[in-house]
């Protein structure tokens, strides 16, 4: 994406990471930004930033384990992930997640056949766990999930201006910004 937050790249005239926040908002009573680095960059969105705990920077699971803290420390009982690159998730995905995590450690969304493990609510008494498991050099989120017990929570595609996508759609490359930009403010005719 050529260097830079990817997050705070333009998505129809506002960052990539508001149109996240937009589609949060409803969904959380409060919202902090998973980012490592200087949080000054960050300070438009007037969030709280908080940065990994843990050294090396362990990817997703250090973001992960660093927000429950931050959840603990706020009282709460489940931390809600979502990934910041990702601007269409659904608007029922807290109340969905927060159905099936009745019955199950971890609800992880799932589109298309496919899990996506930084869309999950989390119980946040499985901090300690976490950090024990990143101790170990161990990184993927699929095996955490499999060691704490998860349930895959299906969601269906979402329509937009543009058509429909899978609601889990992210942007990692300068292709996926495009499309984004046609799905959510499709040239008008």
């Amino acid at each position: 994406m050529g260097g830079g937050d990817k997050t705070l790249l333009d998505l129809c005239g506002k960052p990539l990471l508001a149109h996240v926040i937009a589609r949060l908002s409803p969904q959380a009573a409060t919202i902090a930004i998973s980012a490592n680095g200087d949080p000054a960059r960050l300070t438009i969105f007037d969030l709280p930033v908080v940065a990994d705990r843990l050294p090396d920077f362990p990817g997703p699971l250090g973001g992960i384990e660093a927000g429950m803290r931050w959840a603990q420390s706020a009282g709460a009982e489940r931390l809600l992930t979502v990934s910041g690159d990702s601007p269409f998730f659904p608007a029922t995905l807290a109340a969905h997640l927060n159905q099936a995590a009745e019955n199950t450690a971890i609800a992880v969304a799932a589109s298309r056949v496919r899990l996506h493990p930084t869309f999950a609510l989390w119980p946040v008494d499985l901090a300690d766990s976490l950090t024990v498991f990143l101790a170990t050099g161990r990184r993927r989120v699929l095996d955490f999930l499999e060691l704490s017990g998860y349930r895959a929570v299906p969601f269906e595609d979402i329509a937009l201006p543009g058509g429909d996508v899978d609601p889990f759609f992210n942007v990692n490359q300068p292709s996926d910004l495009a499309e984004a930009w046609n799905l959510l403010c499709p040239p008008t005719k």
